[in-house]
């Protein structure tokens, strides 16, 4: 595989001791589609640490745009290595900073065209590595070693460039995502840079595009001085220039020939010019590369380091890259003195030292966020008490938010079952009287995409009246039973009667007649409708998806939709012409992926599913379908996912499943079964105590559970609950060939609404 390559030009890579769970993690997973059919993943395959606020990486492109995190595995060129990236969302934003190191003459306006290489250089897998907290690439067109590692807030380059040959460093301040995408418009509002001395610079800039307005600064150190230097800002050049502002700014800086390697330590902050100086002094003391990579490296171990995995090379490839691309982010926005700045931009300190953002969380509230409350309490807290400063600033909990501004991208307001998860098992270190307030307050206040008004008016969402409306109005539906059982546990039973009725209102727009959730206007009529018919992110009643898929989101009243299609056979029926019915190519857009019949695994809506068949008696099927999708739709190459990876919530699914466990409902504390892949997987440090799960006779056509046992004893049901796992203990399924159709299928054995406590 191409991230065990080594150099081959006689430049040695030297990336960090990879042992442990490291050597198991391989961050070209999902950074590249072998097909036109297929998304790519979206991943980002450079330097980082967990959670933490830099990641440097390779870009392949100029004006990145689609993959979102500007590397493309199927790209053969490389432009620079900027320090801000996303990784597996599907809109790009960031890109901060970029770097080059090239030799030859500086060529402002170098094209392929005029026969000047430029910038640009091209590159080959076997010379390019990564491993976790360490990338390098050898950049052929200029004969370059190009090395990157992190810390927390810092990157840090390591640049061999060919023996008694000039070396130069290209800094670009107006790299970004696509400035012509139609979405939004990106620009640069302004950008400074200056030489502080003969080997130091410092920066900022100011820019719009998905993230409304950022700020970021950074100070870049060389362990060698300026042999000269070039500003450019526009067209106009400035040699051995001092400062250069506006909104195009780049520089180049040369460097004496010389046999030892050029290094760069580059400080970032989202605060300040003086949070980017400390976060550097702080981080990175001196030149010491290899220490530093060495440290990532570690901090990596460490954080993998809360499951034990057994099974397949592949498979264990896959998990703990899983949760390596989870722990990716949310990213840290903090200073390292705890400093960060608030929606209201307005500088704070974040009284528990951490404030984090990129929250996608549409995404991620279905099973990434269940899973950190599994091996990521601490870090669940500060992702809440994050989500709450949001709210004392700004009015309402995050949607989407980036980079600490919220962008209202997707719809629903799912911050509210990630507390709702925390504060029902018990996640400590947070405020939850000011929690529920905030829930509550962002379940009744109007914002984009949320005009409750309509809902009080007409019990749903009326097309002509808020786009998106089906898909609207069953999350929302979610949402306010999230906050009603949160109301139940506090004692607030006059709120807790208002959400859960509000709570019911998907029953408004299903159609008996169809069979379908399906949109109506304000005058209560229905619209036409067509199940295959996909809608994107406006302009349709569905998100994301078609009425197919949206049909089963009823993640909190399960019994409650097979009642309404009319008993368990007539569920299974459906799910069953789910799973087998094909769409025509012109019924499906770009957010579809991943197929098996209406099933679209690359993509959100239909990710809990297959693990509705365990609701209806028939369980054996959801075995069945949660096998075939982790043995054809995950694998360890660029292409290891069907869709964007989304930040987390692809690699979460894979990881809960393959366990053979899934949050069907994402706060309600319950796991549906499914079919386990791993031989053995223990997840570790639960109230100091761990959890063991034992999949004899797991992989390949073995995907059926024959009997099932809970620390030693027999067991029927086709769920565990958040309290058997946390308490610590044994699950192990027997697993078998053929489907044993006697097991799990009582009544009893069916997953409830919620845990028992």
């Amino acid at each position: 595989m191409a991230f065990m390559a080594a150099c081959t030009t006689g430049m040695a890579q030297r990336p960090p001791q990879t042992t442990g769970y490291n050597r198991y993690v391989n961050p070209f997973i999902g950074t590249g589609a072998v097909d036109k059919n297929s998304l790519s993943g979206s991943n980002f395959p450079g330097a980082c640490t967990p959670f933490g606020l830099v990641q440097l990486g390779p870009d392949t492109r100029d004006n990145p745009n689609d993959p979102a995190s500007g590397y493309d595995y199927n790209d053969t060129t490389i432009v620079g290595f900027s320090h801000t990236h996303l990784s597996g969302t599907g809109v790009a934003d960031l890109f901060d900073f970029l770097f080059m190191p090239y030799t030859g003459d500086i060529t402002w306006n170098a094209t392929p065209e005029n026969g000047h290489k430029g910038f640009r250089s091209a590159f080959t897998h076997e010379q390019e590595k990564a491993v976790p907290g360490y990338y390098s690439v050898q950049l052929l067109a200029h004969k370059t070693l190009a090395e990157l590692t992190a810390t927390a807030h810092c990157g840090v380059h390591r640049y061999t460039f060919p023996q008694q040959e000039q070396g130069r460093v290209m800094v670009d301040l107006d790299h970004s995502l696509d400035k012509k995408r139609p979405y939004w418009e990106c620009k640069v509002i302004s950008a400074h840079l200056e030489v502080v001395n003969d080997h130091t610079i410092e920066g900022y800039r100011v820019i719009t595009g998905w993230s409304r307005l950022r700020k970021v600064y950074f100070r870049a150190v060389f362990s060698k001085p300026f042999a000269a230097r070039q500003l450019r800002e526009g067209g106009q050049v400035i040699n051995n220039g001092e400062v250069a502002n506006g909104r195009s700014v780049k520089a180049v800086f040369s460097f004496a020939p010389s046999n030892a390697p050029l290094l760069v330590k580059v400080g970032i902050s989202a605060v300040s010019a003086e949070g980017a100086r400390s976060n550097l002094a702080a981080e990175v003391k001196d030149f010491d590369f290899d220490a530093t990579a060495q440290a990532a490296a570690n901090s990596w171990s460490k954080e993998l380091g809360v499951m034990d995995a057994e099974g397949t090379d592949e498979q264990k490839t896959i998990l703990y890259t899983g949760l390596y691309h989870l722990f990716t982010q949310p990213n840290n926005l903090a200073d390292a003195d705890s400093s960060y700045a608030g929606t209201d931009y307005t500088v704070r300190k974040a009284v528990d030292g951490a404030h984090y953002s990129t929250f996608s969380l549409w995404d991620t509230y279905r099973a990434a966020h269940p899973l950190y409350t599994l091996v990521q309490q601490g870090r669940t807290a500060g992702f809440i008490n994050s989500m709450i400063r949001q709210y004392e600033t700004y009015g309402y909990l995050p949607v989407w938010q980036l980079w600490g501004d919220e962008t209202y991208c997707m719809i629903g307001n799912h911050a509210i079952p990630v507390i709702a998860d925390a504060f029902r098992k018990g996640i400590a270190g947070i405020d939850y009287a000011k929690a529920y307030e905030a829930a509550k307050a962002s379940s009744l206040r109007n914002h984009p995409g949320s005009p409750f008004h309509l809902l009080e008016q007409y019990k749903y969402f009326p097309e002509d009246k808020q786009s998106q409306s089906v898909s609207l109005t069953l999350e929302i539906a979610y949402d306010d039973w999230c906050v009603a059982q949160m109301a139940l546990q506090m004692g607030k039973k006059e709120d807790y009667q208002f959400f859960l009725n509000r709570s019911t209102y998907y029953r408004n727009l299903y159609d008996q007649q169809t069979g379908f959730f399906r949109g109506k206007n304000s005058q209560g009529e229905w619209l036409p409708f067509n199940p295959l018919t996909y809608g994107g992110n406006g302009g349709s009643p569905f998100t994301e998806g078609n009425g197919w898929q949206y049909f089963w989101y009823v993640p909190q009243d399960v019994p409650d939709l097979i009642k309404l299609v009319g008993g368990d056979k007539a569920f299974v029926n459906k799910l069953d012409t789910f799973f087998t019915h094909n769409a025509k190519p012109e019924d499906v857009n770009g957010n579809a992926s991943g197929f098996i019949g209406q099933y679209a695994h690359g993509n959100e809506p239909s990710h809990h599913v297959i693990y509705l068949y365990n609701y209806a008696g028939e369980p054996w099927k959801a075995q069945q379908y949660a096998a075939q999708v982790m043995q054809q739709q995950y694998n360890g190459k660029s292409s290891g996912y069907s869709g964007n990876e989304d930040c987390g919530q692809m690699s979460a699914w894979y990881i809960f499943s393959a366990m053979g466990f899934y949050p069907v409902n994402p706060a309600n504390g319950i796991y549906a079964l499914g079919s386990p892949q791993l031989s053995k997987a223990v997840i570790k440090g639960l109230n100091g105590k761990n959890f063991t799960v034992v999949a004899e006779g797991a992989g390949g056509k073995n995907c059926y559970i024959q009997r099932v046992t809970l620390n030693g004893k027999p067991y029927n049901k086709t769920y565990i609950t958040h309290s058997d796992i946390v308490n610590g203990g044994t699950l192990v399924f027997t697993m078998g060939e053929k489907p044993n159709k006697k097991w799990g299928v009582a009544a009893d054995s069916r997953p409830p609404l919620e845990e028992v406590r």
